[in-house]
């Protein structure tokens, strides 16, 4: 199995770390990156790699560009920004063989979009249940063990083989319906991701606000009601989120269950800084388009009101824009109700 040749496109956290594990196993990798300067310090000195496994500095083959290549690929990993999947899946058709995979390893279901470009039936989604964040001096910090989860486009698909490739670098479950899990993670990131930049806080400190709850509530009962007119069941995130159970009951007692379970998240996952957060201070867009965009533009589809997600979208692309202040007080938005 090791005779498969391998892409993998960003050089990130997630991307690098994935990459670097799979060299060390003996599969013939390429990661692409974005910068010749790093290009090089990956083949000549190696990725820096702390956290959960260990400290350790793995050299691999690295190049600043897709078209730079070295021949046609067994699979190709697309670990970007989903707003800049598109473009990569283009540019990597060139060199895919002619039974390859290409694997969407991005938050947000990209997967559909992947098909359009590439084939559905060469297109493969996964979900990412493991933890990493890159350091400020470009170490790949591991932050914890988990999960990939993958599934084809097409029901017909078979990834066992794939499943044989990426355990060598964290145990990898197939999903039947591929689209109810990335579905499932796309909630939890409509509600972290987006309140983390809404305003500027912690997910600990977030989940202190009872009004912000509330949000967070309104959030997965929209996207629950959308998962419905889709047909989709959508299965409980990380195998303990079960939103179906969260949102079920009316009055006192089921809202103090549900705000209980929720500050228990908050509690448990409290340094969890907002992704899209980063990326803005970055001076990059968020990725809202892929999440509550997502549940808006679905609903507006199949007839289903999504104003809490609609007016989020709206907000974050008014901070985006420099018209909105990243700031708590955002919380308290007339249009964030429901």
């Amino acid at each position: 199995m090791t005779d498969k040749t391998i892409a993998v496109i960003g050089g990130g956290a997630i991307g690098g770390i994935t990459a670097a594990y799979l060299s060390q196993a003996g599969y013939d990798v390429e990661l692409v990156v974005k910068h010749q300067d790093k290009a090089d310090q990956v083949i000549n000195k190696g990725l820096h790699i702390t956290g959960v496994r260990g400290e350790h500095d793995i050299k691999l083959k690295a190049v600043a560009e897709v078209e730079q290549l070295s021949g046609k690929k067994d699979i190709v990993m697309i670990v970007t920004k989903a707003y800049d999947m598109p473009d990569a899946a283009r540019r990597v058709l060139p060199f895919l063989k002619e039974d390859a995979v290409v694997v969407s390893m991005q938050n947000g279901i990209c997967v559909e979009a992947l098909g359009e470009i590439v084939g559905a039936e060469r297109s493969v989604g996964c979900v990412i249940g493991w933890g990493s964040t890159m350091l400020p001096d470009g170490t790949l910090h591991m932050t914890s063990e988990g999960d990939f989860v993958i599934g084809g486009q097409l029901p017909k698909n078979d990834v066992t083989w794939l499943k044989e490739v990426l355990d060598h670098m964290m145990e990898t479950r197939i999903s039947d319906n591929i689209i109810a899990d990335l579905y499932s993670k796309m909630i939890v990131n409509s509600c972290i991701t987006s309140l983390g930049v809404l305003s500027g806080l912690y997910l600990g400190q977030i989940m202190k606000f009872k009004r912000a709850r509330e949000i967070f509530i309104s959030i997965i009962s929209e996207a629950v009601a959308v998962a419905n007119a889709m047909k989709l069941h959508v299965e409980p995130y990380g195998g303990k989120l079960d939103y179906y159970s969260l949102i079920k009951g009316e009055g006192a007692m089921s809202d103090f269950r549900r705000h209980t379970m929720i500050r228990i998240i908050g509690f448990k996952y409290r340094r969890l800084k907002s992704s899209s957060l980063q990326s803005l201070q970055r001076g990059k867009p968020t990725e809202v388009d892929y999440y509550n965009g997502y549940i808006a533009k679905k609903g507006a589809e199949l007839g289903v009101k999504t104003p809490v997600n609609a007016r989020i979208v709206k907000m974050i692309k008014e901070i985006e824009a420099g018209n909105r202040t990243i700031d708590p007080n955002n919380f308290e938005d007339a249009g964030l109700e429901g």
